[in-house]
């Protein structure tokens, strides 16, 4: 009620002589969106940790890679050239390299749960600028906020957990790790004589960054299905602030 008296003298006081004058009083009023800032943040944070804890929760689940062909680990680019040559080296068979697969993405399964906290830290920071640059913005914009916020850190963070995991005696009581190191070293005696490169991929790395890649995959996955129907979500806020997007932006 208070906004609304301040806006109406305002408009008394300058004759309605400019209307750009006006509107732009009505925009700082209301950040131009109608909802006030406090809910603007609300819907935001809610929304984000909705996306996140669900994105979280679907990959720390068994088979959450690995059954996903959209975030499925495979073997380093630098190790095709094991599988090419697959029948030159004794003691690897393709079985090996699937086994090898299946124990990468149960690795990174294994992990996935600590990113949550990194997650809702960066969430809890957010400011309303922030706030409103997302709301205006495309269908993954809290994703690629999110991810310009917590990258470096996951990567600090989650790359000790990854190789924890790979570390993990999960499947057949052998880790990934141990799993690649064996395959690796197997074909590395061999690559000289058949002419071939050798490989030394460091596979905590590129797993952490492969894991990370399918964890914002998945996280903007969810961005777009409430931005696309916020109403089918239980929350008040995330109805409000995202169904008010949908109609206006």
């Amino acid at each position: 009620m208070k906004r609304i008296t301040i806006i109406f003298l305002l408009t008394l006081s300058i004759g309605f002589s400019s209307c750009d004058i006006l509107q732009q009083i009505v925009d700082d009023a209301g950040g131009g969106t109608g909802l006030t800032d406090s809910e603007i943040i609300a819907g935001l944070k809610e929304a984000l940790i909705e996306g996140t804890v669900s994105s979280v929760k679907v990959l720390n689940a068994t088979d959450g890679y690995f059954k996903d062909n959209a975030v499925k680990i495979l073997l380093p680019p630098e190790a095709n050239v094991i599988v090419e040559n697959i029948q030159k080296v004794p003691g690897i068979g393709q079985k090996t390299i699937d086994d090898l697969v299946f124990k990468i993405n149960r690795a990174a399964e294994d992990a996935a749960l600590e990113a949550k906290p990194i997650f809702i830290d960066a969430v809890k920071s957010m400011t309303i600028q922030d706030g409103m640059t997302i709301l205006k913005g495309s269908n993954t914009a809290a994703t690629n906020y999110l991810k310009s916020k917590t990258y470096n850190k996951l990567v600090s963070k989650f790359a000790p957990k990854i190789n924890t995991s790979l570390n993990k005696k999960l499947v057949g009581n052998v880790s990934a790790g141990s799993a690649w190191t064996k395959t690796t070293s197997l074909y590395n005696k061999v690559a000289p004589i058949i002419g071939k490169p050798k490989v030394t991929t460091d596979l905590g790395a590129y797993v952490t960054k492969k894991a990370l890649n399918g964890l914002f995959l998945k996280v903007g996955e969810e961005e777009k299905k409430i931005r696309a129907n916020p109403y089918a979500y239980v929350s008040e806020i995330i109805k409000k602030v995202f169904g008010y997007a949908k109609k206006n932006f």
